[in-house]
């Protein structure tokens, strides 16, 4: 029977270990995700970064919008 609990409460330390180590994992994870938000807001205040965050979202848009112009071209020839 002793042995029966020594075995149990063997394993719960194990599996305490481990949970710690996940634990420290997420921690560490989650700050360096916050340190990456801030580091963004903190750019984003500055003119010239804001400035080229938006000119590289119209740069795609207008990709995008001259891709569908050249489908529905190709689906216009197709008809004719």
């Amino acid at each position: 029977m002793s042995n029966f609990f020594k075995n149990a409460f063997n394993d719960m330390k194990e599996s305490a270990k481990a949970q710690h180590e996940v634990d420290k994992a997420n921690f560490a994870a989650a700050k360096a995700e916050s340190k990456a938000q801030w580091e963004e807001a903190k750019a984003m205040g500055k003119p010239e970064t804001r400035k080229a965050m938006m000119q590289a979202e119209r740069d795609e848009q207008i990709a995008k919008a001259n891709e569908r112009i050249a489908d529905a071209q190709a689906r216009i020839d197709a008809v004719k």
